[in-house]
């Protein structure tokens, strides 16, 4: 095990301290018997996640969250992982341009992605009751996640499979199916739950493309916390912070967090 000094350790468990400890309050606050939302709790209690489940504007945003999440994650690998097959077998000139044409939407400032495809969407394409204009916007923004790992998939593929199979009277098509796709299927499914965990917590993109009268859940706690204080914002946080680590905590014992490494 590598050694390290003490100022160092001390360095590092101040930064893990920094980013870790807000979220983790949360939870507590969560189960605080008191009217509004403080640290320590005054009390323990499950009212606050008894009161989300009354409330149908949570409710019905969390279900509109989790299935506007799972479309995307669902579109997003569709569309990246032929682009990613493509990139890595197939492409020869203009690499670098294609590369940084499916990352864009990563580099780019999310809020002028946003506002972009408000006025795209306002100009050419759907009313404003319409899910779709969310759901794309959504589907632009995780591309690059499903493409990065599904990428890093083919790279780590064992050289040569593929024409082993070919060799041995396998065609493209079965080839494909049966060697190159069980291969990358932790890059496809990694890069999926990427996309579930971006699309279920975004904010800018949901806040500018969610029809009118709708909200997801981000924005439905948004607005909640604009006019009440009380912990159901913290019963809320926690129950999304779940759902995410849950994910994560799906990826690890699938196929390990190697399989986001890019």
């Amino acid at each position: 095990m590598k050694w390290f000094p003490a100022p160092r350790l001390c360095f590092i468990a101040a930064v893990y301290a920094f980013l870790l400890l807000p979220i983790a309050i949360v939870i507590p606050m969560s189960l605080n018997a008191g009217e509004y939302l403080r640290f320590p709790p005054q009390g323990w209690s499950l009212r606050w996640y008894v009161s989300f489940l009354h409330s149908e504007p949570f409710t019905s945003a969390f279900v509109r969250s989790l299935g506007v999440a799972l479309i995307v994650a669902v579109l997003a690998s569709i569309i990246a992982t032929p682009a990613a097959i493509f990139y890595v077998r197939h492409l020869r000139a203009g690499r670098e341009k294609f590369r940084l044409t499916m990352l864009a939407p990563m580099l780019l400032p999310e809020v002028l992605t946003s506002i972009a495809l408000l006025f795209f969407f306002n100009q050419f394409f759907f009313g404003t009751q319409s899910m779709a204009p969310l759901v794309i916007g959504h589907v632009v923004i995780t591309i690059p996640f499903v493409f990065l790992t599904v990428t890093s998939a083919l790279y780590n593929m064992p050289p040569g499979v593929e024409e082993a199979a070919r060799t041995l009277g396998a065609s493209a098509r079965a080839a494909f199916r049966r060697v190159t796709l069980p291969l990358i299927k932790s890059g496809i499914v990694t890069g999926a739950m990427l996309a579930f965990i971006m699309s279920f917590d975004n904010v800018n993109i949901s806040l500018l493309l969610k029809p009118l009268g709708t909200s997801t859940l981000p924005i439905q706690l948004f607005d909640y916390l604009r006019y009440d204080f009380d912990p159901t914002a913290a019963a809320v946080s926690t129950i999304s912070l779940t759902l995410t680590l849950s994910v994560v905590f799906l990826i690890d014992r699938i196929y390990g967090l190697r399989a986001v490494r890019f």
